[in-house]
């Protein structure tokens, strides 16, 4: 359950569907929720409405979600702003740390995923302590699943995606996976 400080959230992407499922899920875990589908009503609806935190997709129409991030932050110096993408890149990432959000993710991401960004701003001992992190094989591995799921199985269609050889593909999918 949130703590009782004021929890809203506001949702800004073009994709509606997905934002009313945000929503849902959200308004379900006790928050406040507005959804913005443009620049303009996003700015509009944060002077009007008071939000400490602010979900924004890269890729607003034909606009850059990173426009949106200064001009939030212009508005309320404290709101928390993660960006959101389905195009992924650590220029676009480095930028919109810059600008101000405080966590940037590819889509699709779990929800828990973005409360936690939310509530868990690392502290400066946090900050120094070593972070574990997956090792390349099981990071290959996991790209492989990815792009198998994304071609519905087709080990033609993802060899040709990864750019590697079918029978290449097929001898890394018999193996096992490899651990953490």
């Amino acid at each position: 359950m949130p703590n009782t400080k004021l929890n809203s959230i506001l949702i800004v992407d073009d994709d509606l569907i997905f934002a009313q499922t945000l929503k849902r899920v959200l308004d379900r875990r006790g928050f406040l929720t507005w959804i913005a589908q443009d620049i303009d009503s996003a700015e509009s609806l944060l002077t009007k409405q008071k939000s400490d935190k602010a979900i924004i997709d890269l890729k607003i129409a034909q606009e850059s979600g990173l426009v949106l991030i200064t001009k939030l932050k212009e508005i309320n110096p404290d709101i928390k702003i993660i960006m959101l993408t389905g195009y992924s890149s650590i220029s676009t990432a480095v930028d919109a740390i810059k600008l101000g959000a405080i966590n940037y993710f590819c889509k699709p991401v779990a929800v828990e995923d973005l409360l936690r960004a939310f509530d868990a701003l690392p502290t400066l001992e946090e900050k120094t302590l070593p972070i574990s992190s997956p090792s390349l094989d099981r990071m290959e591995w996991e790209y492989i699943q990815k792009t198998l799921q994304y071609s519905n199985g087709n080990i033609s269609a993802a060899a040709r995606v990864l750019g590697v050889h079918r029978r290449t593909l097929q001898r890394k999918l018999q193996k096992r996976p490899v651990r953490q």
